[in-house]
């Protein structure tokens, strides 16, 4: 499936409620689509364009900008060993090529079994905690080669679901907003502390 299944489009259309102008919903609209699908296809980036009213080539624009979105099918989980300064210092390179050999793939590369991916990543904001990596963008610090045993031999058993989700799922906890809420409202928490100059129509 590409496009958003009708769930997800009126969930679409609930988080694009939330903006003063429908395009500037389109990251959460990427994020909701890529846990849809595992990543961004086509049809999906046309059919966000629709609901927006942008151009597929300004979704693809804005999607291609960040290393979160995928164009290709991943694994469920997806690991990203990083490989920046603090972390080569601290042992990276060894982490990576543990990986390697323990899932059978080099880096850029799927487990046959489409379970897990493994990345070599720039810096991951961590540098006091290195070596350090992600897994479908959930922090692991100080790790070891013994911890990238532990960690692929824990994914493979599953004993990680319920702590990490499948690629795609940004967070667990999903926002509303109450349904008589328009377009560009103001939420009642902030109605007391907006300037005097904000309609709810500014541009973000």
């Amino acid at each position: 499936m590409s496009r958003l299944n009708d769930a997800n489009v009126a969930l679409a259309k609930e988080i694009i409620a939330r903006y003063p102008r429908p395009k500037s919903a389109l990251i959460p609209l990427l994020h909701l689509s890529q846990e849809q699908n595992g990543y961004i296809t086509n049809d999906a980036m046309a059919h966000l364009a629709e609901l927006v009213g942008v151009t597929s080539a300004e979704v693809y624009g804005t999607a291609s900008f960040y290393e979160m979105f995928k164009f290709e099918p991943v694994g469920k989980y997806v690991i990203n060993i990083c490989g920046t300064l603090s972390c080569a210092l601290m042992g990276s390179e060894e982490l990576l090529h543990r990986a390697e050999h323990k899932l059978g793939v080099k880096a850029g590369g799927t487990t046959p079994d489409g379970l897990i991916t493994l990345e070599h990543a720039e810096c991951q904001a961590a540098c006091t905690e290195a070596p350090c990596l992600q897994v479908n963008y959930r922090y692991r610090f100080r790790v070891t080669p013994a911890d990238v045993d532990s960690l692929i031999h824990d994914l493979r058993a599953g004993k990680l679901s319920d702590e990490i989700p499948a690629h795609g799922t940004l967070a667990k906890v999903r926002q509303h907003i109450p349904a008589d809420r328009g377009v560009g409202a103001v939420a009642p928490e902030a109605a007391t502390t907006a300037p005097a100059w904000f309609d709810g129509k500014a541009a973000l």
